[in-house]
């Protein structure tokens, strides 16, 4: 590597900022339960702010176990990501959870702000298991009394970028 660094702190020595101030690795055994979290689910912090000085982002674990869901809640002004490691999700959303769509292991899952939605695993006999990234260091989880639609309408995600160009647009 060549060229020079506009860094002024010493990144070589063995006493640098670097050592307390750099990477953070929080161990599966040693997150925190101490979180906002809607009724149905398991929700623990791994990355924030009080634990490894995060200004921007949140992260955590999310589990829910079989045929269960949670009460239909949104997250104020945070975007958040859902990653499903294990299970098979069921997401609802809307004013009346109206519209629905599901993910599996290896799916992301976006939830824009302010989205009414509900998280369901709709396996009968595996936990959902997820990692969850917010867009600020806050745990904001605002629960809603909604009354739920008795079918959901499924919806298929377009890539908007990757069109299919037989598709009429």
């Amino acid at each position: 590597m060549s060229g020079s660094h506009d860094h002024d702190h010493d990144h070589h020595g063995d006493g640098g900022r670097w050592k307390h101030d750099g990477v953070r690795v929080v161990p599966a055994d040693q997150l925190d339960p101490n979180v906002p979290s809607t009724v149905g689910m398991d929700r623990k912090a791994a990355i924030n702010f009080a634990r490894v000085g995060a200004q921007k982002l949140w992260a955590g674990t999310v589990t829910i176990r079989p045929d269960a869901k949670t009460g239909a809640h949104h997250h104020g002004h945070l975007e958040s990501v859902i990653y499903v490691v294990r299970g098979k999700a069921r997401m609802r959303w809307g004013e009346q959870l109206q519209f629905m769509a599901e993910a599996g292991p290896g799916d992301f899952i976006f939830v824009p702000p302010y989205v009414p939605h509900q998280e369901i695993n709709a396996s009968p006999d595996q936990a959902l298991e997820c990692v969850l990234v917010r867009s600020d260091g806050e745990a904001i989880a605002i629960n809603l009394d909604i009354e739920p639609v008795e079918k959901p309408e499924t919806v298929l995600w377009i890539d908007p970028i990757h069109r299919d160009p037989a598709e009429p647009k």
